[in-house]
């Protein structure tokens, strides 16, 4: 649903917050750290403590002031700052930071929100990154720490890499080009931001009454689940391969269907199984996550209140 309001930059940074926030917070997440599990080095509290410190980042990207690599580098410069918990939020910062600051512009030139505008606006945004963002993108990389298959011809550990980049003066959006094909996050910024649109219809749908969903909590993890199964996690396909990715996505269908068909109440059991089992092998969706969050903060944006 889209909003009557429009929105103040501070707006847009606090619906940014509170989509990351209401990620973590959704429990059980097979695989994920939420307000339940936390893992060996990164606590449910340093999400919470990242979530908090980028305020200010995400602000300015609402005001239209700065470019995207120097947002992304900023945040995960704030990030770091407010928590030692490592990598919490590099993948959602890629895609928050353009729908924050197409949302921004459109309130800016009197628009009220609508998502279609707003993913188009950022994909305008997105393919207008140049080789500033891209070096940024570097450095923000190798302040994060962040697991990612790297690119053709591009190191993202080899400092050279930058050098390259000037060279060739290649954009953002050109390396993301490259990604796309092994990387979701990368693929959202080439095809229009997708999944995080259908990822907030659903639960923006679900929040607005079915059979199986009554509050916010079971909105996430559904969905969670339902993204999953219908796109094996890059991030676990870095981390591993491709055949486990598949697997854990043949999981989570087997309980979108038991949802669908027992209610989600009666598919809990089912989905604490897996969560135990892909938390034991330290195998985790964090690509799935991160897309959740760009859908969390679209529906927010749209008004979604619970």
């Amino acid at each position: 649903m889209d909003s009557c309001y429009k929105m103040q930059p501070s707006e847009v940074a606090r619906s940014a917050q509170l989509a990351m926030i209401l990620e973590v917070s959704a429990s059980p997440k097979p695989g994920n750290i939420d307000r339940i599990h936390d893992f060996a080095d990164t606590r449910y509290e340093h999400f919470l403590a990242s979530a908090t410190g980028v305020y200010p980042v995400f602000e300015r990207a609402a005001s239209g002031k700065e470019k995207i690599g120097e947002l992304l580098k900023e945040a995960v410069l704030e990030s770091n700052k407010w928590q030692k918990g490592g990598n919490t939020h590099f993948g959602a910062f890629l895609l928050l930071l353009p729908l924050a600051k197409a949302a921004g512009q459109l309130s800016q030139e009197n628009e009220t929100f609508d998502m279609k505008k707003t993913v188009e606006r950022a994909r305008w945004i997105v393919k207008h990154t140049d080789v500033e963002d891209s070096i940024n993108f570097y450095l923000a990389f190798e302040k994060a720490n962040v697991c990612v298959q790297d690119v053709k011809d591009l190191d993202l550990n080899d400092s050279d890499s930058i050098t390259n980049l000037r060279k060739n003066q290649t954009s953002l959006f050109e390396l993301m080009e490259i990604s796309e094909n092994y990387d979701m996050i990368a693929k959202e910024w080439t095809h229009g931001f997708k999944l995080c649109s259908r990822c907030s219809e659903q639960i923006t749908d679900l929040m607005e009454g079915n059979d199986f969903c009554t509050d916010i909590n079971c909105s996430i993890v559904y969905t969670f689940l339902k993204l999953l199964s219908n796109n094996p996690d890059t991030f676990i396909q870095t981390k591993f391969n491709r055949e486990t990715a598949a697997e854990v996505s043949e999981k989570a269908t087997a309980i979108v269907t038991h949802i669908e068909t027992y209610g989600y109440e009666a598919s809990i059991p089912s989905i604490i199984e897996l969560d135990e089992e892909l938390l034991k092998k330290k195998i985790n969706p964090g690509s799935t996550a991160d897309i959740i969050i760009g859908g969390l903060f679209l529906s927010i944006m749209g008004g979604m209140r619970f």
